[in-house]
This record gives C-alpha cells, structure tokens and sequence, in this order.
C-alpha cells in the first residue's frame, strides 16, 4: 500500500509543478486519446435506486457492468462533475476525485488502486458515456468507512468537510447490505432477462477447473465455530471432527449460493470412494483465478451473518434475504405466528 501512496504522492507533486496551461494541454491530449478509436458500446442500460438515489448503469456487450461516472459521484456525496483537472481526463493523478484526498490514502488497498480506472464506453444512442466498474462503488464507500471509524477512535470526531460523503457511504453500505450491485444493473438494464443461452456454460468454466488443484484451505475455522454454535452444539477443540450432516448444512449454506449450477457440476466431476465419501473436497475442483476468490467472499460474508444470528433458523432467514439459493424463489416475509390465548380469534 506504501508504494501506492508514494505513487499518487509523486504524481500530485508533479501535478503541482505544472502550468495551468500545461495542466490543460495533457487533459486535452488524455481526452483525445481516450475518445479516439474504436469503444465499447452499451448494450443494456438502465437506471436502479439505492439508498434514495437513482443509479444510472449500464452492460457494455463484454459483460461489464458500468455505474455512470455523474452517478457515482452524487452516490458518495459529491458533485455531479468532479473539479477541473481532477476528473477522469486528468493523467497526472492516479486517482479519480473521489479519492484523491490524502486522509484516505491509508485505507487504499492496491486491488482497490488497479480497480479506479475510468471506462470510456458509447451509450446505446451513440453518445460517448464515461463510468466505473460498479464493483468499485461499494469499495470506495468502505474506505470512507474506515477512515469514519479511524477518525472516532483517534481524535473522537470526523473533520467536517468529510461527513457528507460519510453519511452518503453509509446509506450506500446499508442499502447494499440486502442486495448485490451486480444483480441491480442486471436487472435494471435487462440484462438479466436476455442473457445468452450458454450463460451457465460460461459460468461454470469460470469457475470449475479443469483439472484437480492442490490443496488450499478454504473453510475458516470460525465458519465451523458458528455453525456448531448456531446449530447447539459445543465446538470441540481438540479435534476436526464433524458431524456427518455438517456437510448437507454446507452444500446448502455455501454451494447452492455461491453460482448457478455450480455444485451440481461440483457432485459431477469430483469422483468418490468405495464407501460413498468424496475422495476431496469441492474447493480442489474449483479454479483458483475465480472460483477460489467467489468462494472466499461468500464465506466471509456468511460467517458475518452467522454471527449477527441468535439460532439457525435466524441465520437461514438472513441468509436466504442476502444469498439466496440459485433457481429459487424468495420466501416472503410472513408475519409472526399470534399466540393462542385461549380465548379464540
């Protein structure tokens, strides 16, 4: 992260030594550059609601999904356009606007440096749109975020001139919590709708390897200790023991959430012993590009809800409304069974 910092550092100092009229110049060449040849065009577009504010978006024919520069700006609280020379034509800095401050500079991560670059695109109408991958919005948010909580412990406050983009990334992380930005430009485009028949082929290559990978431990230790917890069980800490329908739990907790079609396929290719136990466990079958990092999120993100959860049954209720099930229906939310008095209803 320090060579990052050092990085961004240089390029604002070399920003300081320059002209306005030299500032300008590289802009303009940056622009040309950047608008000239051939560039990808919009397939889907759409616009979705989050947090109380309208997110325009779009899928580009590559299947990149794309949150409008102007939006994602008004999304963290800012203005619409960024200031002169600190937009996304600018060279000089590595960093969009939106991040370009130095107290956040310590909770940039490097994916989250390599993650900033803007996309030129042309929109469905022929018009040349600028944005970001929408992944980034929500990590951006989180550095906001972090630099709150670092704020509040240190000196018990946040400085001013930062509490509307705070709040801003605050809304944006709570209204993220029950829904994926990915699924939301899906279905606000409609992409969703129209997807190409080999879609699960495609999927599944992605996240299936062709051949065995060694072995790499996937499951913390915390996933088990949650779920011995929320199961009522006492975690035993002498031994890696399980109960045996521990496994039926994590198909349906991880497996079944993690992909369409992902552990039919799993079941397909992973052979099994005379007995009837997989000879290895899933995670050798996934690939280690995409499959291993897919997994990782989702159990990060399950292990977090398992804590927030008083029993099972919680957990699976919270579950289903934040990961649910591939090719299932939403359960809707009923409400509360009315106890019986005696008295009749």
């Amino acid at each position: 992260m320090s060579k990052n910092v050092d990085r961004v550092r240089a390029g604002k100092a070399r920003a300081a030594a320059l002209t306005p009229e030299r500032r300008a110049e590289i802009a303009k060449k940056a622009a040309e550059s950047r608008w000239s040849g051939d560039l990808p065009v919009a397939a889907y577009e759409g616009t979705f609601s989050l947090g109380g504010r309208p997110i325009a978006c779009a899928v580009l024919q590559n299947g990149t999904r794309i949150v409008t520069q102007g939006t994602f700006l008004q999304a963290l609280g800012r203005a619409e356009r960024p200031k002169a020379g600190t937009g996304v034509l600018s060279t000089v800095d590595e960093l969009p606007s939106f991040l370009q401050a130095e107290v956040l500079k310590p909770f940039i991560s490097n994916d989250l440096v390599q993650s900033t670059t803007p996309l030129f695109y042309k929109s469905i109408l022929g018009t040349r749109s600028v944005g970001y991958d929408a992944r980034l919005l929500p990590m951006v948010a989180e550095v906001y975020l972090r630099f709150r909580d670092a704020e509040l412990a240190n000196n018990g406050k946040v400085p001013t001139r930062y509490q509307r983009m705070i709040a801003a990334a605050d809304i944006l992380m709570r209204a993220l919590a029950n829904v994926g930005i990915i699924a939301l430009v899906d279905e606000a485009t409609g992409f969703q709708r129209d997807r190409a028949s080999d879609a699960l082929a495609t999927i599944l290559e992605a996240f299936i390897a062709k051949e065995l990978q060694p072995y790499v431990r996937m499951f913390p230790q915390s996933f088990y200790e949650q779920l011995f917890r929320l199961r009522g069980l006492d975690f035993p800490r002498d031994t890696v023991k399980r109960p045996q329908y521990f496994g039926h739990l994590t198909n349906d907790i991880i497996y079944r959430r993690l992909a369409p079609g992902i552990l039919n396929e799993l079941r397909r290719v992973t052979p099994r012993r005379p007995d009837g136990r997989l000879k290895h466990g899933f995670p050798r079958r996934l690939t280690e590009d995409f499959g291993h990092p897919k997994l990782r999120e989702l159990l990060i993100s399950t292990v977090t809800i398992m804590r927030l959860s008083s029993d099972y049954a919680d957990f699976i209720d919270k579950l289903d409304q934040i990961h649910p099930r591939y090719n299932e229906t939403m359960k809707l939310a009923l409400p509360p069974p009315q106890k019986d008095d005696g008295k009749g209803l």
